[in-house]
């Protein structure tokens, strides 16, 4: 299979030629090995016990390796992140080593690497890299505050969406189609359930429950609700259940597995837009998982039916899905120009926005997701809302939608097809 370019190598490009060490970070599956060895020079497997022994041995045996040295999997051996830390702090040349990994160790008790190891995350395929259409409109024009004129033509139609939302953004898996792909996300999960928890340390006395816990959670996808409402949702009908205790530590194990990907409330430093809600949205690393988890095809997406545990949500499932996919894609074009993304909700519920895409200096672009090609007043109440309040600080405001032509309101407000967005 073809190597289709991500946002990624943009960025390791970039800094390659500057740091000593980058460590590419992201779920198992994203394409972080594939990624990272097209600029290695020697590629170090210590998920190979063969290739684990000298690293294990004497660390030091990597000095002998010329070029740049990509170390895959370094959690395995969690020593090699402080080496490669100490190797920085005297002075390594740029672009030695390269370090990916699918889990940061629990209680490893290796140093954060902050100033010395760079941290980059990879995310599944955004849509822009899935190549299914030339995208026209860039997050990077939107952040420059010239509100540029937007245009373009996408073929996809709600169709097309729901084949993306089902078809991943794991290259890997994307190759398959119909069961063997079906089976290939599923076997995805019980891997997780089944071999990382235990790799990392965590014994799951009820895989069941795990289980459960998850398909909640992707029936909660796109929402703010509890964490309580998520553990009552998952063991419905069950008169024993997990301690609280027990469901946290799934949550932070699964996050160490960069298997969740929450988007945080929205903190903008200031007071008068009202009583912000803090709670994250609930996102799991693709949506594809989230309807794996909850026994979805397109058929049962397009028509409304129930999936998995109740879990109260405004809108429909197959709406929940179509903003993680698109929130997926956001971040993955954010991250190059360090742009922050949040999502707005007063904690009374009146105003909210989908997306805030944050430059460092605080100026903002608002994005809300709509299921639909129809934009109409009532889907841009709340960019106005918000255009009133922030001032010139709202730089630009989008709706992101399944429609096929990328436009400008009357009120200045840009409609793009998700497959027109790009980085």
């Amino acid at each position: 299979m073809a190597y289709l370019p991500r946002v990624v190598d943009l960025e390791l490009d970039d800094l390659l030629p500057d740091l000593p060490a980058i460590a590419v970070e992201g779920a198992k599956g994203v394409g972080k090995t594939e990624t990272a060895s097209r600029r290695a020079h020697r590629v170090v497997e210590l998920d190979d016990p063969a290739q684990l022994a000298p690293v294990g041995a004497d660390m030091s045996w990597l000095e002998s390796l010329d070029g740049t040295v990509l170390i895959d999997e370094w959690q395995r051996h969690p020593p090699v992140w402080d080496y490669v830390r100490r190797r920085a702090d005297a002075g390594v040349e740029p672009g030695r080593y390269l370090l990916t990994g699918s889990a940061t160790p629990l209680d490893s008790g290796v140093h954060s690497g902050a100033g010395r190891i760079v941290r980059l995350r990879m995310r599944p395929m955004s849509l822009a890299e899935r190549r299914l259409v030339a995208p026209t409109v860039s997050l990077e024009s939107l952040l420059s505050g010239d509100r540029p004129s937007v245009g373009g033509e996408s073929p996809l139609g709600l169709t097309d969406y729901v084949e993306e939302i089902l078809a991943s953004g794991f290259p890997g898996i994307r190759s398959f189609s119909g069961r063997a792909r079906r089976l290939q996300l599923a076997g995805y999960v019980e891997r997780i359930v089944d071999r990382d928890f235990p790799e990392l340390g965590h014994h799951v006395r009820r895989p069941a429950t795990l289980r459960a816990w998850l398909a909640a959670y992707a029936a909660a996808t796109a929402s703010t609700t509890s964490y309580n409402t998520l553990l009552r949702a998952a063991t419905s009908g069950q008169s024993e259940k997990p301690a609280k205790t027990t469901t946290i530590a799934y949550r932070d194990t699964l996050e160490h597995l960069w298997l969740l990907d929450p988007v945080p409330g929205w903190s903008p430093g200031y007071g008068h837009l009202g009583r912000l809600g803090q709670a994250p949205k609930h996102h799991l690393a693709d949506p594809a998982l989230a309807a794996s988890l909850l026994g979805v095809d397109g058929r049962k997406l397009l028509t409304g039916a129930d999936a998995g545990p109740f879990v109260p949500r405004d809108g429909t499932l197959l709406g929940a899905l179509f903003e993680s996919l698109v929130t997926l894609s956001v971040r993955v074009y954010a991250q190059p120009h360090e742009a922050q993304i949040s999502h707005l909700r007063l904690r009374d519920g009146r105003h909210e926005v989908d997306l805030i895409v944050e430059r460092p200096d605080g100026a903002v672009v608002a994005v809300e997701v709509k299921l639909g090609g129809v934009i109409n007043d009532d889907d841009v109440k709340h960019l106005h809302w918000l255009a009133n309040k922030l001032g010139d600080r709202l730089l630009d405001a989008v709706v992101v939608s399944t429609g096929p032509t990328a436009y400008r309101r009357p009120d200045g407000i840009a409609v793009v097809p998700a497959a027109l967005l790009t980085s």
